[in-house]
């Protein structure tokens, strides 16, 4: 059975990236009625600290050396993390902007999976090559203000580019970005841009 993985990055259950994730898989059920939903919240999975064992076992790999078995133990975590991103056949992360890019939560899930040998590997030749398969994906990306050219006011959106490149570091190029902003203030412009942007999200899911 193919599988969206949905990668839920807010702590706030009615935040308005959450919202637009309803309306995202809600189209993609209707959709896609024999896919598998594989929902991921980030606040409530257990993620590694990336440290101890886990990080022993990451230098342990990059000089090629073999495993104790703590690091072993504590590397089959970061498989597991990895193994359920590269089982599924589209992705969708909701998320919300933190300080102009991304939550803890979400860095922390990244940091764990983006291991050598697991989600890319090094070529003396060829430099730094990504290991997992490209598939569609859709990220919702929702900020207090509204940074729909990339820039508010002389504030820069780090958060898109960051997520870009690292998703094509292991192999994920094929990305939409869906914006909602403004998330706060006056209420007619975040009514407006909510709207929107569900608008966007149906017709995105409808055919991803």
């Amino acid at each position: 059975m193919p599988k969206l993985l949905h990668l839920a990055c807010s702590p706030r259950a009615d935040s308005e990236s959450a919202a637009g994730a309803h309306v995202f898989v809600e189209s993609f059920r209707k959709a896609r009625p024999d896919w598998e939903i594989d929902p991921m919240n980030l606040w409530r999975e257990p993620l590694p600290e990336f440290e101890g064992y886990l990080l022993e076992a990451k230098y342990a790999r990059i000089g090629g050396k073999g495993f104790t078995n703590s690091q072993h133990d504590a590397f089959a975590v970061a498989e597991r993390l990895a193994l359920r991103l590269s089982l599924a056949d589209r992705v969708l992360i909701s998320t919300p902007m933190w300080n102009f890019s991304i939550p803890y939560k979400l860095k922390q899930w990244l940091d764990v999976i983006i291991q050598p040998g697991l989600t890319f590997r090094f070529d003396p030749a060829q430099g730094y090559l990504p290991l997992l398969k490209d598939r569609p994906t859709v990220v919702i990306l929702a900020s207090g203000s509204d940074f729909v050219t990339g820039m508010n006011r002389g504030r820069i959106d780090m958060a898109t580019p960051y997520l870009r490149e690292v998703l094509r570091f292991i192999g994920i190029s094929d990305v939409r970005f869906l914006p909602i902003g403004p998330t706060t203030g006056p209420a007619e412009p975040i009514r407006a841009a909510r709207d929107a942007a569900h608008r966007r999200l149906a017709e995105m899911a409808a055919r991803f």
